[in-house]
């Protein structure tokens, strides 16, 4: 077997403000990669690239940055991706999460553990992606390493490991930071109470006599129990000062899992972020498991029986992009060339063990987007479908009843950064509309329609019949046939499965339908004149008249939420909650204060957001996460009525 060099992906995630960028380059700076450390604050940092990026001083799309560590046969390349922190764009986070070896998980010493932050750590947890936690900015005014070492136990509750502390007055820009030594007592107590919990041996020879369990048992437990996920080492420093910066780059060499990739085996690789270039064409970021790529290489892409050419492509050295002929298993490829290609897809071989999918919520609202000058409209669809194909998140909709197009929103920031993405790279100015719920259309019965050729005014060279039904919540779209094998030619049928998905993206209402079963319960076709074409204009018909025969009901987000405040703010606080339509659980007491939780419309956790810091003096912690779907509250009290009018003995129509 043929090896690389040791290769390690590493992400650096984060709340917004946590120090997330700045650490990137603190880190690049103490490998030597650049000479002088950039400032967000500025704008020069080198992986806030977009002049959005800089003017708002945040992370808006994930960059890839690389650095060495060690030398010799132990030399590391450390592939760095900085993520966004803003909830806003964590459809970037979720993209990267699939090819990481190992993660940073920054908290800042001052705001500590913060709603994103729970978030964050449960996904890379569910994930068993080994993670490091760096408590950051202990040399800002109002720092407490302690007490948020303490939060992150208990609101993180994953096992944790303190690596160090701070040793200065702090606070002080000259805030030190020592290592915990070998011999400290309260380190090694720690340590063996954290490590015997998923370690029996250990446990046992601890047991026996605690004295006699050496310090290279206690590291090489250390090791092995980090790199499988099962704990997290605590460093803490800060990245402006770079104290305890030293510390954490020997956590991230030694503690986090790097690998030789065989670049023999067959190709493995998947794609985690699509570009444009200067001419519009895609470019992919891919993460290579196993084999190889190379200029002029003909690429399968996995699902799609394509297999586009490599005109171009470049590997991460030193901070940068780097021209090269070949990538290998282990690192991340920028290549040119794969015209269709979208976030996701797999290059060659299904990666091992590495399943990829939804780990957050899809985006739960929308705005429709208006061009200023209404004679921008078709660039803007232009624009539009072409952003949406390389980002399938964007979601885009249009009207079926008009021409207005709706995208898809995490909240109200996306709008600023997809207006200037129009404006800059279209040329195209546009305003927003009010943010909505993203509604889906629920089958609520079962429905059927039939279409015969030449019967009934069909003009259409096709004979579709087809049945609609509920299927189970989260079960998606299934399409089934009752017809004969072979009772169509397979163009034919294929033209009507592809029809019913598009179909069902628009129901009756104009809204997605998800979730239900579509059986083909009739076929037949002219031998000598039917089309495909045929096919699918006529199956559209046919289950649109199904679906109203079924019965659609229009349903709207709702996310849970979990909301830690003062208790003598209750009284504002659940005034609040009601005037938002949440359905709140009886709060439970934790010390001081309460924590309730509960569910929530997803188009009302901007504004109960927005008035918690007023409630709460500042001390309200709202964390909200996609649930489920619900009746829409004019599809449930038409519910009500139909109810009480079928009470009454009367017709409710």
């Amino acid at each position: 077997m043929h090896t690389t060099s040791r290769t390690l992906n590493l992400g650096i995630l984060a709340h917004v403000d946590a120090g997330k960028t700045s650490l990137t380059e603190r880190l690049l700076y103490a490998a030597g990669v650049i000479g002088e450390i950039g400032s967000v604050d500025a704008g020069s940092t080198l992986t806030d690239s977009l002049e959005m990026e800089r003017r708002r001083g945040i992370t808006i799309k994930s960059a890839v940055v690389n650095f060495p560590l060690g030398s010799g046969g132990s030399a590391l390349s450390v592939n760095l991706i900085d993520t966004p922190g803003h909830p806003d764009f964590i459809a970037e986070v979720e993209r990267v999460l699939g090819v990481l070896d190992g993660a940073v998980l920054v908290v800042s010493a001052v705001e500590g553990v913060q709603p994103q932050t729970r978030v964050l750590m449960r996904t890379l947890k569910r994930l068993a992606i080994p993670t490091l936690v760096f408590i950051n900015k202990v040399d800002r005014r109002g720092a407490d390493d302690a007490r948020v070492l303490r939060e992150v136990r208990r609101a993180l509750d994953v096992p944790v490991v303190p690596m160090g502390r701070v040793v200065a007055d702090l606070g002080a820009a000259s805030a030190e930071v020592a290592a915990f030594a070998r011999d400290d007592a309260d380190f090694g107590e720690g340590l063996l109470d954290v490590l015997t919990t998923h370690d029996d041996d250990l446990l046992g020879a601890y047991l026996a006599d605690r004295r006699s369990v050496p310090h290279e048992r206690l590291r090489s437990a250390l090791v092995a129990q980090t790199r499988s996920g099962r704990v997290h080492p605590v460093y803490v420093g800060s990245a402006i000062t770079g104290a305890g910066i030293a510390d954490l780059v020997e956590g991230i060499e030694h503690l986090l899992p790097a690998e030789r990739g065989d670049d023999r085996a067959p190709l493995s690789a998947r794609v985690f972020k699509v570009e444009r270039g200067g001419g519009g064409e895609r470019i992919a970021y891919a993460r290579l498991f196993a084999g190889r790529l190379a200029v002029r290489d003909r690429v399968p892409v996995a699902g799609t029986g394509a297999r586009p050419k490599v005109t171009d492509l470049a590997v991460f050295d030193r901070g940068a992009a780097v021209r090269a002929p070949v990538a290998r298993a282990g690192q991340i490829a920028v290549l040119h060339g794969l015209s269709a290609v979208r976030i996701g897809d797999v290059l060659g071989q299904e990666p091992e063990g590495r399943p990829y999918g939804r780990v957050f919520a899809a985006p739960s609202l929308e705005s429709v987007v208006v061009p200023m000058d209404p004679g921008d409209r078709g660039a803007l669809h232009h624009a539009l479908t072409q952003l949406a194909a390389q980002d399938p998140l964007i979601g885009l909709r249009q009207d079926p009843d008009g021409p207005e197009l709706s995208v898809s929103l995490y909240g109200e920031v996306q709008k600023e950064v997809l207006a200037a993405a129009l404006a800059q790279e279209y040329g195209i100015t546009v305003s927003f509309r009010g943010t909505t719920p993203i509604r889906v259309e629920r089958v609520t019965g079962t429905g059927s329609a039939l279409e015969v050729i030449d019967q009934d005014g069909n003009r259409l060279l096709a004979t579709v019949g087809l049945r609609v039904e509920p299927g189970r919540v989260g079960a998606g779209v299934a399409f089934r046939r009752e017809v004969e094998l072979g009772s169509l030619p397979p163009g034919y049928m294929r033209a009507v499965e592809e029809s019913v998905r598009a179909t069902l993206r628009r129901g009756p209402s104009g809204r997605q339908v998800p979730d239900c079963t579509v059986t083909m319960t009739h076929s037949g076709f002219c031998s000598v004149r039917s089309t495909a074409g045929d096919f699918r204009a006529l199956t559209r018909l046919v289950l649109m008249s199904a679906l109203r025969r079924a019965g659609t009901a229009v349903h709207e987000p709702v996310h849970r939420f979990r909301l830690d405040y003062p208790q003598d703010a209750h009284a504002p606080v659940a005034l609040a909650l009601a005037r938002h339509r949440a359905q709140p659980e009886p709060p439970v007491a934790r010390g001081d204060a309460y924590v309730v939780e509960g569910f929530l419309p997803a188009d009302r956790v901007h504004g109960l957001g927005r008035e918690l810091p007023a409630l709460t003096s500042g001390e309200g912690v709202l964390e909200t996460a996609f649930s489920h779907y619900r009746a829409a509250p004019a599809q449930r009290a038409r519910a009500r009525a139909d109810r009480g009018a079928r009470a009454a003995g009367s017709d409710p129509s």
